[in-house]
């Protein structure tokens, strides 16, 4: 089972890891996608499917209708209510954020704690940081790691 502090600290052991477009590998490197998969595999074991090639940026869009992030997540994450439900993102909860509410998710993170996330971004290494009023804006689906 993965208990919110077993998810936060694995994905703390990632702090510091590069910023890799595609890449998944602890201290290596890594992007958000990268990271929540590599937190999966230290907690859950082998991936549940490959993750299809995507680009860095974050106005590409998706085929009408279509979140190619967040249906994956519905695959192989619980999800939780949504984030303009009034629901606080809890620590080891896994946050997706779309660029604007009409496109597709383009970024993710894991909630640390109370007000707080880990994830990874172009340009920096992964850190932990506020879970801002902008995060706040661009929060799109909440979701939970099964059995979490």
């Amino acid at each position: 089972m993965a208990s919110s502090d077993r998810i936060v600290a694995e994905a703390r052991g990632w702090i510091g890891t590069p910023y890799r477009h595609q890449a998944s590998l602890k201290g290596v490197g890594c992007d958000c996608l990268g990271l929540v998969r590599g937190v999966w595999r230290g907690l859950l074991g082998p991936e549940p499917e490959t993750a299809p090639p995507y680009s860095a940026s974050w106005a590409e869009s998706a085929a009408g209708g279509t979140d190619p992030m967040a249906e994956a997540a519905r695959r192989h994450l619980v999800a939780m209510p949504c984030p303009d439900a009034g629901y606080e993102p809890a620590a080891g909860d896994i946050l997706l954020f779309a660029f604007r509410s009409h496109l597709p998710a383009k970024h993710c993170a894991l909630a640390s704690g109370a007000g707080t996330m880990i994830h990874a971004h172009d340009g920096a290494a992964v850190t932990e940081v506020a879970l801002t009023r902008w995060w706040r804006r661009h929060l799109a689906h909440v979701f939970r790691f099964p059995d979490a």
